[in-house]
């Protein structure tokens, strides 16, 4: 079984605690809160719990380190973790800058170590429906995808909602379409905190003609959670705010009936909702990394994946600041 320690012990790292330590042995906890430290002290008896990281790195039996600290903190714990010779789960973002990621990549494929960033809806059973619907050609060519993440709070003051909100959907839209952007924009406004956008929308096209689009704010009077793939043969929407269809399947496209002389027209037809697993995404999540520890898989996909992921954001967010993209 194996060995790992997580540093960050807050409202995210608590799930990714109880995960990991019914799925491997959790035998190293660190946080910098001494009361979260007593806390987890209590809930977790097996495990050493310390405020110091290096401490954790420095176990020489510990495998692999779980990151769930603050943003700004990812790169700098997950390049500390990697030149330990640790196996990494790195919070997502994995790091800020695309540059940052890069390094991260050949620490990781130069060690023989697994890295992985936790975009945590690429293991949600209703995105693993929608990606097995676009490989077997149910929607036909697929034309665009667009996702919707609002709602009334939580209002962030010190990550917009592009950073906050954005890295759910953009991971999505990378997985689904498998190409990465030829050309992004996003644009909005911060209206409650100054420099903190609360609304962005973005952009991207994709070499193949595909385009895609992202609503994000926590200024909505509306709570979704949305992606919708639209195909020229059928349409699919993913709707997690649904707690029994999760996924729709629209019978509905574009077509040109050859007594119409090439006009478009419409056509509707059956509307299906399959049923979707229950299982707990990150629950997923967290057994695919310790399978990739295990040596099953690929294990610099998850690595190259959260690249593109981040090389997207990173352009989103300069064109957001009116920086060239």
């Amino acid at each position: 079984m194996t060995k790992l320690g997580q540093a960050g012990l807050g409202a995210w790292g608590k799930n990714l605690a109880r995960n990991f330590d019914e799925l491997g042995d959790l035998t190293w906890l660190c946080d910098a809160d001494e009361a979260r430290r007593s806390e987890f002290a209590t809930r977790y008896p097996r495990a050493r719990v310390t405020g110091d990281f290096e401490e954790l790195l420095a176990d020489p039996e510990l495998e692999a380190v779980v990151i769930a600290t603050p943003v700004p903190t990812h790169w700098e714990l997950a390049k500390l973790a990697l030149e330990a010779g640790k196996h990494v789960f790195v919070e997502k973002p994995p790091a800020m800058r695309a540059q940052e990621m890069e390094e991260l990549c050949e620490l990781a494929e130069q060690s023989g170590l697994v890295l992985m960033p936790g975009h945590l809806l690429l293991y949600h059973p209703a995105v693993t429906t929608l990606k097995t619907l676009i490989g077997a050609g149910e929607l036909g060519d697929v034309l665009c995808v667009y996702s919707n993440r609002q709602n009334l709070g939580v209002i962030r003051k010190h990550e917009n909602a592009l950073l906050s909100l954005g890295v759910h959907d953009l991971s999505v839209i990378l997985y689904l379409l498998d190409e990465e952007p030829s050309e992004v924009w996003a644009h909005g406004n911060a209206f409650l905190t100054e420099g903190v956008e609360d609304i962005v929308f973005c952009y991207l096209r994709f070499p193949s003609g595909k385009i895609a689009h992202m609503h994000l704010s926590w200024l909505d009077p509306h709570k979704m959670r949305k992606i919708t793939v639209v195909g020229r043969e059928k349409m699919v929407v993913f709707d997690d705010m649904e707690l029994e269809r999760k996924v729709t399947i629209y019978e509905k496209g574009p077509w040109q009936p050859s007594e119409t002389w090439g006009e478009w027209q419409t056509r509707t037809g059956d509307i299906f909702s399959p049923k979707i697993p229950n299982d707990e995404p990150l629950r997923l999540e967290c057994r695919h990394f310790l399978d990739l520890v295990a040596g099953e898989g690929d294990p610099l996909r998850a690595a190259h994946d959260g690249l593109a992921v981040v090389q997207a954001l990173e352009q989103l967010q300069a064109s957001l600041v009116g920086a060239p993209a």
